[in-house]
Order: structure tokens, then C-alpha cells, then sequence
């Protein structure tokens, strides 16, 4: 049986990009490359990614991303997305609360 939430985020994809909050990605990921001092041998992970919006501009930028949420159709939905963008994206199904990163 699905969690309240994992049933929340079912079909959010569709609208997700669209929310007011989404619109500042470039500012967003300037500031993240400006914290890890642009150091491009950093393997970022990106807890509760969503439709990747992170994800991808990081990748873009020439970053190694592995991307987790909770919510298979976000999921579905970053994956296209770096598909149309042309970037690899390691996107996985997790739950944030039980990840278990050694690299």
C-alpha cells in the first residue's frame, strides 16, 4: 500500500515545472556551483529531485549527478528531460530516508 505522500506526487509531473517556485533553476544552481567552488570532480547527490530541474542544469554544467526522489512519475518526467537536453543523469527510486551512498 502507497504512503499519503507517495500517492501526493502521482501525477504532479505534469504541473510541477510550472509552479512559481521552479522558475529560479539558473540562480539556484549558481549559487550550489558557488558552495562546491565550481569543483567539477564533485559526485552530487540530489535528494528529493523531483523532475530533475537541479539535476540537469548540473549535469549541463558538467557535474556527475545521481538524482533520488520517492515519486516514480517525477522521476519518469526527469528522465525525459535530460533525454531532450542530452545529459546522463543517474535518476533513482528512494526513499531519502534509507540511501546508502559509500562514493
Amino acid at each position: 500500500m502507497s504512503q499519503w505522500y507517495e500517492e501526493l506526487f502521482k501525477n504532479y509531473a505534469n504541473t510541477y515545472d510550472k509552479e512559481p517556485f521552479t522558475q529560479g533553476t539558473q540562480q539556484e544552481t549558481d549559487f550550489i556551483e558557488s558552495e562546491i567552488n565550481h569543483d567539477k570532480t564533485c559526485n552530487i547527490i540530489d535528494i528529493g529531485c523531483g523532475t530533475g530541474r537541479h539535476s540537469i542544469e548540473l549535469a549541463k554544467r558538467g557535474y556527475k549527478v545521481t538524482g533520488i526522489d520517492l515519486s516514480g512519475s517525477q522521476l519518469q518526467r526527469a528522465r525525459q528531460k535530460a533525454d531532450i537536453e542530452g545529459v546522463e543523469v543517474d535518476f533513482r527510486l528512494a526513499d531519502a530516508r534509507y540511501i546508502n551512498f559509500k562514493e
